[in-house]
């Protein structure tokens, strides 16, 4: 539970305890008290042992569970003047107290079955099994007999099955919390039964799937006329009711819909719950303008709006909500001015507004009433800037913030003045601020309790401190600026550093290890560095993540990879590194990304069989020989990305390759392969299968390849995971194109040239539907162009040159584009246009401009300005609803590829026409 929803359940506890539903000893969470008149009854304490007997109890909890009087016992609680339990306290309590993290909780807990002696205790109003493990264990059903039941928490418990519906006997009950319970999470479950709980206050099914509950589900609560507090977070909601029949809940203080599946609007009922202190609609698919009816909340304390798709402006009424101490709007399509009425909000201590396009300028003015302030973070991840920070040199804030983030926003050029007086500062992210200053000395000495330093992609520039500590572990991130010197060499708490693209020079600090023991995280790429690897690092046991390249680095990979068994990223490309590759580096089982391409490494490649979840293997542009290793075929089932090209390997194309189903590009380009292409080589189903979040999530933010596409080489980084490719060019390889090539649907590029293959193009290559580019040039390959190749309307580079083809070169559609003759030459059998052979005879012949009559130059420039203007319209026009895009990385990053099949065609179009047009002038 989080802080807000912690602070509210204390306020409902207290608004219990005041209206009389619950005594306080009922509603106490701890453990029994020994003050009580009168032992147990002897009943009660047998059932209690048989309790026990059926629990499972790894550390002992229960040790207490001896003698006479069980209301002595730890978690039991009895009615002072009968005797009877009352109260069963069995909660998890290795959870007291800490952020839990699931399974490392859970095993210090109970299991087991729980004993239908429980219904032996009659007079049990408080039960509490939370934070246990009955992880296979179905929820019995006579829970729902107790009948005095007044408390019932079975959150993370993991019982399996699901929700019984005759706890909607338990009509006393007051405090339902169901969250996370169940382990499989069944969506089955009948939920009508709430409707029965009529004097409920807290409801709470966080976690709990009810995807086929959601056309009934928010009715039915809305029948609890009593309940206080609410929350459905992680339900799989779909449907968020535009109107209801008439609204009971009035008296909700929380309201917790967040994560779900709603795509709706906010619907005018909600802004009715005018006794609302928190209302949680955070990651949804919400759209919309925000209403001017949010302004009827006057009660709200927290508003949480985050990660959905609201439009337009924020409403003037945002500043009726005169308690509000959180408003969240971050990740959304949110533009415009901030309104004035906004400042005015004098409660506000987290000010989330970033992740939106903000316009205009803020100055102190706008802070003046916001003494309490404690975070802030505005702007968004756009290059573009359009907020500007109107700040005096000697402005001294009213406030003390925390956290800080300022991000492509125009903070600069100077370093911002204000933030020596904010000494409480654990976050720090001034990212793409155009701040052109170097980092003054006072900002060092302040002395900060950092977790986090983010001044990436400004124009900072000398050096900073060789030497700094830092008092909790922190992650630093000077990224893209112009800071050099000697690497910095920080404190011990340094967890992650990230330094790349600046002017960093000289080794790496040989002690870097000794020095920062705690480092995870390691990305120095893209400066001047030289030397060797220093052997320290291989003292950071928690490390993870290592980039080092595109610096100057030589010598050989130590081998000291056995001590760092967390390691899964791993890039040294573009350097000067040479000898062998380490055959501990292979056995690391943790490794997902090892690039060591453009380098000068050499011999074979060691097994990499214990390298299991391996998704890029780039060891590319080297001098490794011998052959493929079979064990990436074997071993590497969750592959995407093997690069191998540019080096020595001999032999054939290993047969286990194909069973790399993820595999989406495959370069083993400039080798000296021999024998045939694989014919499973039809089993790579990763050519197959759409896009999905893991991919984007893994390539988006670190991968980076060179690939040859469209004729040149092409560096791919964020939208890498977009990238399908089959390059086996320039190796010796023979016999026929595999038919079973023609069944990778979704590859972009296919270059087999420089080869030895012969046969004929296979029949069916059309199915090839994606293909933008088909290089099959510089072998023996004989027969016809197949008609079908005619259907690939996203080709817009072919090379078919140098073989034996013949016959007639296939028209209509991409082939009327195709007008430099270079690209079928070297065959003497073919003929069609633009050969001249047989040009005459096409019945559709390439629509290029002729000289010879009908019309003049101008006319036919006329005409492809007409064409060109077509397609920069359609462009600018698709431009205009980039905005509902912006949220969705693959969707964005999918849009960007498209733009640059577009541009591509065209250039192409205009180069064949306009030497076409120079030829014939």
């Amino acid at each position: 539970m989080d802080h807000t929803s912690a602070s509210a359940s204390i306020q409902l506890v207290s608004l219990i305890i005041l209206s009389g539903f619950l005594s306080l000893g009922t509603i106490k969470l701890g453990f029994c008290s020994d003050d009580h008149n009168v032992g147990c009854i002897d009943v009660e304490r047998k059932a209690l042992l048989k309790l026990k007997q059926g629990l499972t109890d790894p550390w002992d909890w229960l040790s207490s569970w001896v003698g006479e009087d069980c209301c002595k016992w730890s978690g039991v609680g009895c009615n002072n003047i009968t005797g009877r339990v009352n109260r069963l306290d069995l909660r998890n309590r290795y959870s007291d107290g800490l952020d839990y993290s699931g399974a490392k909780v859970s095993a210090f807990g109970f299991g087991g079955e729980i004993n239908p002696s429980l219904l032996v205790l009659k007079d049990l109003v408080y039960l509490d099994l939370s934070m246990n493990n009955f992880e296979g264990v179905q929820l019995p059903s006579f829970i729902g007999s107790l009948e005095k039941l007044k408390y019932l928490n079975l959150s993370r418990t993991s019982f399996v099955g699901v929700i019984p519906p005759n706890l909607g006997n338990l009509s006393r009950l007051l405090y339902l919390d169901l969250s996370n319970f169940l382990d499989d999470n069944p969506s089955e479950s009948d939920l009508q039964w709430l409707a029965a709980l009529s004097s409920l206050k807290y409801l709470n099914l966080d976690g709990v799937s009810l995807a086929k509950a959601t056309s009934y589900l928010l009715p039915t609560i809305n029948m609890l006329h009593s309940l206080v507090e609410l929350h459905l977070r992680s339900c799989g909601l779909s449907i968020l009711p535009l109107t209801l029949p008439s609204i009971n809940f009035t008296s909700l203080l929380v309201l917790d819909l967040s994560n779900n599946n709603f795509n709706s609007m906010i619907p005018p009922w909600l802004t009715n719950l005018t006794e609302l202190e928190m209302l949680d609609l955070s990651g949804n698919r919400l759209t919309g303008k925000l209403p001017d009816s949010l302004g009827y909340l006057k009660s709200l304390r927290h508003l949480k709006l985050s990660t959905n798709s609201f439009q337009g402006s924020i409403p003037k009424s945002i500043g009726n909500l005169t308690s509000l101490e959180e408003f969240d709007l971050r990740w959304n399509l949110i533009s415009g001015i901030i309104p004035e009425s906004l400042w005015e909000l004098s409660s506000l201590v987290a000010l989330r507004l970033s992740e939106n396009t903000w316009e205009g300028a803020i100055t102190e003015a706008h802070f003046a009433k916001l003494g309490g302030l404690r975070e802030i973070s505005i702007g968004n991840n756009s290059p573009n800037i359009s907020l500007v920070f109107n700040i005096s040199s000697d402005w001294k804030p009213p406030f003390q913030l925390r956290y800080l983030t300022i991000t492509s926003c125009q903070l600069g050029p100077k370093f911002p003045a204000w933030l020596r007086y904010q000494t409480e500062l654990t976050t720090v992210i001034l990212r793409n601020a155009r701040i052109s200053d170097t980092i003054p000395d006072w900002f060092w000495q302040l002395g900060l309790q950092l977790d986090y330093l983010n001044v990436a992609f400004n124009q900072l520039s000398g050096r900073v401190p060789n030497s700094l500590r830092f008092r909790v572990d922190i992650i630093v991130d000077l990224t893209s600026n112009l800071l050099e010197g000697p690497l910095p060499l920080w404190s011990s708490n340094i967890i992650g550093l990230f330094l790349r693209d600046n002017l960093f020079s000289g080794p790496i600090p040989h002690n870097i290890g000794q020095v920062m023991p705690n480092l995870t995280h390691l990305d120095i790429s893209r400066n001047s560095l030289s030397g060797s690897i220093p052997l320290s690092l291989g003292n950071l046991s928690h490390f993870e993540f290592m980039i080092i390249s595109n610096n100057n680095l030589s010598g050989e990979i130590p081998h000291f990879w056995n001590n760092i068994s967390s390691l899964y990223f791993v890039d040294m490309s573009n350097n000067s590194l040479s000898g062998t590759i380490p055959r501990s580096l292979g056995s690391l089982t943790s490794l997902n990304f090892l690039i060591l391409s453009s380098n000068n490494f050499s011999g074979e490649v060691p097994s990499l069989k214990n390298c299991t979840d391996m998704r890029i293997l780039d060891l590319g542009d080297n001098k490794f020989s011998g052959q493929i290793p079979a064990s990436i075929g074997e071993s590497m089932l969750s592959l995407s990305i093997l690069s191998l090209r540019s080096n020595s390997f001999t032999g054939s194309i290993p047969l286990q390759l194909c069973g790399l189903s993820t595999l989406h590009i495959l370069d083993l380009s400039h080798n000296n392969l021999s024998g045939n292409i694989p014919h499973c080589i039809g089993n790579l189903n990763g050519f197959n299968s759409e896009v999905t979040d893991k991919d984007t999530e893994a390539f988006g933010q670190w991968g980076r390849l060179e690939v040859v596409s469209k004729g040149r080489v092409l560096v791919y980084d964020s939208i890498l995971y977009l990238v399908n490719s089959v390059d086996l060019s320039d190796n010796n390889l023979s016999g026929e194109m595999p038919v079973g090539i023609t069944s990778l649907i979704k590859l972009g590029t296919l270059n087999l040239s420089m080869n030895h293959l012969t046969g004929n193009i296979p029949a069916n290559i059309g199915n090839l539907t994606s293909i933008e580019t088909l290089d099959l040039s510089m072998n023996k390959l004989s027969g016809s162009i197949p008609q079908s190749m005619v259907s690939l309307t996203f080709l817009n580079h072919l090379n078919l040159s140098n073989n034996n083809l013949s016959g007639k070169i296939p028209t209509g559609n991409q082939f009327k584009t195709f007008v430099d003759p270079s690209i079928y030459e070297g065959n003497d059998g073919l003929r069609g246009c633009p050969l001249p052979i047989g040009c005459q005879d096409n019945e559709e012949a390439p629509q290029v401009p002729s000289g010879d009559g009908g019309e003049d130059d101008d006319s036919k420039l006329e005409k492809l300005k007409f064409v060109i203007s077509m397609v920069i319209g359609f462009c600018a026009g698709f431009w205009g609803v980039f905005g509902t895009l912006a949220m969705k990385r693959s969707w964005r990053y999918a849009y960007f590829h498209f733009l640059d099949k577009v541009k591509d065609v065209v250039l192409d179009f205009v180069s064949a026409i306009g030497s076409y047009l120079q030829k014939r002038s």
